[in-house]
């Protein structure tokens, strides 16, 4: 087994072919699919299933390209320490929730490490997936939150995969709002008065139970309900129907504009952020700069 057999199955694995995965590794296809069929001979293990219709990475293939993808990354750390000459194309991932404080950290990173070659990746993704991109190292770190009714399950699923949760802040949960709309004259807003406006979540694709759910009391019961993928078009729905949704109460004007504003909710509960990691994961510099910076952006208890 070589580094290079490491990096052609996880090339292939991200490219999803082996055509396109040879041509951006500038090698011929018969000559990664036999190197690939070495390693896996060697490993005795069948990476990727072979189908009409493609490659599709097998059960064993995903718990190896999770191990191969670690050890790349610590490769890397040891060219980056001792071949300081030789220039690198810098690699950092991370999967999160939809949170502002998680978008202007990483910005923080980028204007740190902002050098002539990166590949940096910022997913903004479903719970499930934040979780399989971590264990998998497609991501370095996952932001995510837990509470009193999803808390077991998400932990006993980080567990499963080696994960530990590290918190970084406890909020009372907050309600988004348009700065115009009939509510924001109140200091703190209730489930009553929301009753009669639309609620506004992110959907969690195959994975829509609501251990999974994004925004804390999602179990309840609504009479208008409007899913979304992005933050973009959620805050266009808070503006447009006077909708809302229910979150940390950590908002950025940068990002959000002035037309966006966080109310209390009186509930009894509490949203407890966090990021997670690789258990026995050295974190990169990258990896330890963005920790930092998501402390800077957080509130201060």
């Amino acid at each position: 087994m070589t580094l290079q057999q490491l990096k052609y199955v996880v090339t292939v694995a991200e490219k999803g072919t082996i055509s396109e995965a040879a041509k951006s590794l500038f090698i011929s296809q018969p000559s990664l699919t036999n190197s690939i069929k070495e390693l896996e001979q060697e490993m005795n293990i069948n990476i990727f299933s072979r189908t009409n219709k493609g490659i599709v990475i097998s059960n064993e293939g995903d718990e190896f390209l999770g191990y191969a993808r670690q050890i790349l990354e610590q490769s890397e750390l040891l060219e980056d320490k001792y071949k300081v000459s030789k220039k690198h194309r810098k690699r950092f991932s991370v999967s999160t929730q939809h949170y502002s404080f998680a978008v202007n950290a990483f910005v923080d990173v980028i204007k740190m490490y902002g050098e002539e070659q990166y590949d940096f990746t910022l997913r903004e993704t479903q719970t499930f997936e934040i979780i399989q991109d971590v264990s998998l190292l497609k991501s370095e770190l996952g932001i995510l939150y837990t509470c009193s009714t999803n808390e077991d399950i998400i932990l006993k699923m980080l567990k499963q995969n080696d994960l530990k949760f590290q918190e970084l802040f406890v909020a009372k949960p907050h309600v988004f709002i348009r700065s115009r709309h009939p509510l924001a004259k109140f200091e703190n807003i209730t489930l009553e008065q929301l009753k009669d406006y639309p609620y506004l979540s992110f959907e969690q694709g195959d994975y829509n139970s609501f251990y999974y759910s994004e925004e804390i009391l999602s179990s309840l019961e609504r009479n208008k309900n409007i899913k979304v993928r992005d933050r973009a078009t959620l805050f266009n729905l808070v503006i447009g129907l006077n909708g809302y949704t229910i979150s940390t109460g950590v908002i950025s004007k940068e990002l959000n504009g002035e037309d966006i504003i966080a109310k209390p909710l009186k509930v009894d509960e509490t949203i407890r952020i966090g990021v997670i990691i690789q258990k026995n994961l050295t974190l990169s510099r990258y990896g330890i700069a963005y920790l930092d910076a998501l402390k800077r952006h957080i509130p201060i208890a």
